[in-house]
């Protein structure tokens, strides 16, 4: 009897070894800065039908920046909606918070109408904001725990990159000072998963610092990877450009406890050729305005660069308020590229869907230059497209952000003023960011830079703007 019951014993122990020693896989599609591609959302859900089919436990992921870049759902009331209902009908799991969640004052209510958690480890919000965000949410997966945790990028201002008037009552930290504290997530779990919206070098560095986080879905930079680029430190890293076209499939491998093998697979959305058509329907109802349809004026040539649309709206903008000099922010022009042909309200909407208001103001040439040279922060990707004025930026060498010289010219391409008093007119953003204060002459105005945008083109028989980019980069070398 005895030995019956040592052998009974040891068969147990043996089973139980075996299923703890069990080879089992984690599967997860990631996404990142969609800003809003609803078009894209119906071949999303076609994927995530497909590999549900063949995983049912998939978890589905964004790295943040669901909304802004398409009036259809940055217009429509509530604004960002719909986005969350396809995210919702997609069966999203969980959201990192970008910096443009923010936009619109749009996240408390879209926080209520979410099927999933918005995840963010270093931001706090004060219950005045309605706004509802964890730092971390661990999943089920068919008895493997997946722990997940987000992180948004915070710039040397101690916040996003947001206007400050939609960021009242948020707080936040460093993500690089924040993260260590959610290390009890791959102690718990099986898979730890970082949703960050810090962009890519700095999740490289998250990698480098952290090595027992398994994966790290990416997002703010917009860079697309391959899926070849090997793990850093151990740790895989995905991500890629913006408006939805591709996603990264995931793969864990866990054995005993632990990440044994990690395999990535970047799918072509725009390329698929199975959208769910529920989610086909209510694109097409979203997308039934015809306001939008209206056409404004045509485009007699292509915009071939955000150089060239940022020279047309500095034009509008000097044409609605008088203006000598105009000052717009770089990233404030959404769009990098325009067809030509027409041009209607939907296009002019996607150029600047910000809905930031004018300011006017006059400024002393020599305090102009240094206002602008400040803000440039002597980088491409910073430096504000300008109306009136023209620059050369000088840059360290072909193909780098960083600009070594600056020098300003007029349209006509003689020498600056700079004893000369200018009447400038910018946006509410510009003047709400800038290390720089602001002359008492400065006075905001109620009307916004997209209601001038779309005035200033409806007024033009037709425009060309090709090759006439206000920006100049010289290269050193």
């Amino acid at each position: 009897m005895l030995r019956r019951h040592i052998i009974a014993c040891l068969l147990l122990l043996l089973t139980a070894v075996a299923v703890f020693g069990q080879r089992r896989e984690i599967h997860m599609l990631g996404v990142n800065d969609m800003h809003a591609a609803i078009d894209n959302m119906p071949q999303l859900i076609g994927i995530i039908d497909s590999l549900r089919t063949l995983y049912p436990s998939l978890l589905v992921f964004s790295a943040g920046d669901n909304r802004t870049g398409n009036p259809v759902n940055d217009k429509y009331e509530p604004s960002g909606y719909p986005m969350v209902a396809l995210m919702n009908m997609a069966g999203f799991n969980a959201s990192a918070v970008g910096n443009h969640e923010f936009d619109a004052h749009s996240l408390p209510r879209l926080c209520g109408l979410s099927a999933f958690r918005y995840l963010c480890a270093n931001m706090t919000a004060d219950d005045s904001t309605g706004v509802s965000v964890q730092p971390c949410q661990v999943f089920d997966v068919e008895g493997l725990k997946v722990g997940v945790f987000g992180l948004i990028q915070v710039g040397s201002d101690g916040t996003p990159d947001a206007h400050p008037d939609v960021l009242r009552g948020l707080h936040f930290t460093s993500p690089f000072e924040t993260v260590s504290r959610y290390r009890w997530l791959s102690e718990q779990c099986d898979a730890t998963v970082l949703l960050s919206h810090v962009g890519y070098q700095d999740d490289l560095r998250m990698a480098d610092e952290n090595p027992w986080i398994d994966v790290i879905i990416g997002g703010h930079t917009h860079r697309q990877l391959a899926g070849t680029e090997p793990l850093r430190s151990g740790v895989l890293v995905t991500q890629n450009r913006n408006l939805l076209g591709q996603a990264v499939h995931v793969t864990l491998a866990v054995d005993s406890g632990r990440v044994v093998d990690k395999q990535v697979d970047y799918i072509s959305v725009v390329a698929y050729k199975h959208p769910n058509p529920v989610a086909q329907a209510m694109v097409n109802t979203f997308n039934d305005n015809p306001a939008f349809r209206r056409v404004l004026t045509r485009a007699e040539t292509p915009f071939n660069t955000r150089n060239e649309i940022g020279t047309m709206v500095c034009d509008a903008l000097m044409s609605a308020t008088g203006a000598d000099v105009a000052i717009m922010n770089y990233r404030g022009i959404r769009v990098s590229r325009m067809h030509d042909g027409n041009i209607t309200v939907r296009d002019a909407l996607e150029i600047d869907p910000y809905g930031s208001k004018v300011v006017v103001m006059d400024m002393r040439g020599d305090e102009l230059e240094r206002f602008i040279v400040d803000y440039g922060k002597m980088n491409t990707y910073k430096f504000p497209h300008l109306g009136g004025l023209r620059a050369d930026l000088t840059l360290e060498r072909k193909g780098s952000n960083d600009i070594t010289k600056v020098m300003l010219k007029t349209d006509d391409g003689s020498r600056f003023n700079r004893r000369k008093t200018y009447r400038v007119v910018t946006n509410s953003y510009v003047v709400a960011t800038s290390d720089m204060p602001v002359p008492p002459s400065a006075h905001e105005l109620n009307t916004t830079t997209s209601d001038i945008i779309m005035s200033y083109l409806e007024q033009q028989t037709s425009v060309s703007y090709q090759g006439k980019g206000h920006l100049n980069y010289i290269s050193e070398r």
